[in-house]
């Protein structure tokens, strides 16, 4: 949702052009990377409250300040509202003020996880300085929309507007919800196929096992991922479980056809964001768009429209697996371990496949909406998602074995794994866990998350 604006490329006026971008993403396997996302929020350790831009201890201090440890600001109207490195990762802002890491495309977990520390142990400095903290949660636990300022980037004032014309939780998606999301490579039609039905079936996999969002201000909402549920009411037209996936025929060309159905929001122009809401890209590669009459579009033009769809598994020239909350510091780092032993290990990948290639679209789309409130108790066919788990993160850890990438101690990256196993054994997700503390030691408050889960 953070993604710089970029309107450059060749004029863009046929759907070909849009379907050879996508291609272009296919590399052999051995140039495939690994690009881990992660939000969290950012609070003041006085008061609990959550960050404005302006100000000492505001969103814009905190930028300031990482710019003294090599970071590079990015700014817009004047603005700080992005930070890049020299190694390709960046720091961006979202809606309510939390801050996420784009990290740079790696070759192996044990990079991305090194890198991941580096930048959390950044936070931590400049917060001990300014006495803020940071916190990695699916959904806020205490805050209401009114407490939360909203940022300086004029794409979330055109959403913003927009949101509430499509969905009642919308708002809610762009101010109070963090997840971490991994970045992954295909190698050719066939396999970006293959990897995106298995995936996509198995996001509300990943949903529980990182559920962590069970609180709406301050009480349980009898979900365990609120995060995900929001995602069910936020806009239909960008949003689902993508049925066409499973069909045959799925294609660059078929993905192309359902991102060119999904209305725009804007187009970005000499520096300054045009409101484009509810309006066609088909019309705009025609010179017929309302906002910007007799013009075309880029290919940047295109590449910004394709970040404003939001299914599970996104398609850019990469698949991004989207289904997580936010969470501690070692599930960022379970996140792309998970997933890459999954798909980048060929026998592995069809073994997953294998696992839910017989389920129906009603199956994926049960499993979509129960697996919120239910979590790793929620069913599948032939069992329950805990039972799943456990084959799935042998089939994880397998894969991760085959790739035999080890750190300077011997160990391959199925270390990573390990922090998902009790999930996987007991049935518990992160936020059972939180539930149960809620009941028990917090005396029913949520306070003490801001306190003992910040990072």
């Amino acid at each position: 949702m953070s993604a710089f604006a970029q309107p450059r490329g060749e004029a863009v006026t046929t759907r070909d052009q849009l379907v050879t971008y996508l291609e272009s993403g296919c590399r052999p396997s051995q140039d495939w990377r690994i690009g881990t996302e992660h939000e969290k929020f950012c609070y003041t350790l006085n008061d609990l409250k959550p960050l404005p831009y302006d100000g000492p201890r505001g969103v814009r201090a905190v930028l300031d300040s990482l710019t003294r440890l090599g970071w590079t600001p990015v700014l817009e109207a004047g603005n700080v509202i992005a930070l890049t490195d020299d190694t390709g990762a960046a720091i961006s802002l979202e809606p309510g003020g939390q801050l996420e890491l784009s990290g740079a495309p790696l070759e192996s977990i044990h990079q991305t996880c090194a890198e991941v520390s580096r930048h959390l142990r950044q936070c931590k400095q400049i917060g001990a300085e300014l006495d803020i903290a940071f916190l990695g949660l699916g959904f806020t636990p205490n805050w209401r929309r009114e407490d939360i300022p909203w940022m300086p980037k004029g794409r979330y004032a055109i959403m913003r507007d927009y949101m509430p014309k499509r969905g009642s939780l919308g708002i809610d998606m762009m101010l109070r919800t963090c997840t971490v999301q991994v970045n992954l490579d295909f190698g050719s039609e066939a396999d970006m196929v293959k990897k995106f039905r298995t995936s996509l079936a198995l996001q509300p996999l990943a949903t529980a096992l990182w559920a962590s969002s069970p609180f709406v201000e301050g009480k349980p909402s009898g979900y365990l991922s609120y995060r995900s549920h929001i995602w069910t009411d936020t806009d239909p037209d960008r949003t689902g479980i993508l049925p066409f996936v499973f069909e045959g025929g799925m294609s660059f060309e078929r993905y192309v056809d359902y991102v060119l159905d999904v209305p725009m929001y804007f187009v970005y122009r000499d520096g300054r964001y045009i409101d484009a809401s509810g309006q066609s890209f088909r019309d705009f590669m025609a010179g017929r768009l309302p906002a910007l009459p007799g013009e075309y579009p880029t290919l940047g033009d295109w590449a910004d429209h394709l970040t404003t769809v939001f299914p599970e598994v996104r398609m850019k020239r990469y698949l991004e697996m989207r289904g997580a909350d936010g969470g501690p510091w070692r599930r960022l780092c379970a996140l792309p371990a998970f997933w890459v032993g999954l798909l980048y290990d060929g026998p592995t990948l069809d073994a997953a496949w294998d696992l839910v290639k017989d389920w129906t679209i009603a199956d994926h789309a049960r499993l979509r909406d129960e697996v919120p409130r239910l979590g790793l108790r929620a069913e599948v066919p032939h069992g329950t998602l805990r039972d799943l788990a456990r084959d799935v993160l042998d089939l994880a850890r397998q894969g991760l074995n085959r790739r035999g990438q080890k750190d300077d101690q011997g160990r391959d990256e199925a270390i990573f794994l390990e922090t998902l196993r009790f999930a996987a054994e007991t049935g518990k997700t992160p936020a059972d866990e939180l539930l149960e503390a809620y009941h028990g030691r917090w005396q029913g408050q949520v306070d003490p998350i801001l306190r003992e889960c910040a990072y």
